[in-house]
């Protein structure tokens, strides 16, 4: 790859609740994740291979989503390829010092790091695979969206979404993985769902029959997507944020070709009903 980002994994992100209490409470035992202080008003919550950062903020958004390099010459380099652009301070306690951020079109605060050593050692070490994995947000303009993170970053789109000839979703990769990034189009800005990557199809049955445990329904699923071609179900938390688990995801190789797909429920979800954006 030309760019210095490759390859880069969806590490963590910090989702703002107006109760982040509740939000920490529900994501430790619906996620089987042990949670932390990690400054005012900020917890650190952690599982296996999985993490999120909860803070004080209006619900159902999100202050920055942060990608992990494993070298730091790799992020030295991005930071000099990113150098025209208004760079800021990272604001993850996760990530060591070299660790800087850059703002999408939309907004939306990218932090690009190094993780520090030891960062999740209070993670619990058991529990259902489900490792952090994608990220997605709506935009009013996922064509800007899709420039930017292919041109300026490095992301290379698998799939895209046409209604006709006008963009309406774009699945984005920053390893061989399918997507870590996706961009739907809709009319307004805003948050729509994190994804953990399960390793296989009975992963997902475990984590319906612990959910339904805690009498948490499916909100969307079982199925399976189109692009990407994964297993999935999808439950809300208390602030209503989306939470994906997901299995059997794609890997591509670099030279793939991107494809397309109409803008039709099917495409969203190959074995029944769709959750359309827009």
């Amino acid at each position: 790859m030309t760019s210095p980002l490759w390859p880069a994994q969806m590490h963590h992100f910090r989702l703002n609740s107006s109760q982040p209490e509740r939000l920490v409470e529900w994501y430790g035992k619906a996620c089987g994740m042990a949670s932390r202080k990690a400054g005012d008003g900020l917890w650190h919550l952690a599982g296996p291979r999985r993490r999120l950062l909860v803070g004080e903020g209006a619900d159902e958004t999100v202050a920055f989503v942060a990608f992990a390099l494993d070298d730091a010459d790799r992020l030295a380099a991005l930071q000099a390829r990113l150098k025209d652009l208004p760079l800021e301070e990272s604001p993850s306690p996760l990530f060591g010092n070299a660790a800087f951020a850059v703002r999408d079109p939309d907004g939306l605060l990218l932090v690009f790091g190094v993780p520090l050593p030891g960062h999740d050692e209070h993670a619990t070490k058991d529990g259902i695979a489900g490792r952090t994995q994608h990220i997605v947000f709506a935009s009013t303009d996922p064509v800007r969206q899709q420039g930017f993170y292919g041109d300026r970053l490095g992301f290379l789109t698998s799939d895209e979404v046409y209604d006709g000839d006008k963009l309406m979703a774009c699945f984005m990769r920053s390893d061989p993985e399918h997507h870590s990034f996706a961009s739907f189009r809709c009319p307004e800005v805003r948050y729509d769902h994190q994804a953990l990557e399960c390793d296989n199809w009975n992963d997902i049955r475990d984590w319906a029959d612990h959910l339904a445990m805690m009498r948490v329904p499916m909100w969307w699923g079982p199925g399976r997507h189109g692009p990407g071609n994964n297993l999935f179900a999808m439950v809300r938390d208390p602030d209503g944020n989306r939470l994906e688990f997901s299995a059997e995801m794609e890997v591509f190789a670099d030279d793939d070709p991107v494809r397309t797909w109409p803008h039709e429920a099917h495409t969203l979800n190959l074995w029944g009903t769709a959750w359309m954006r827009s």
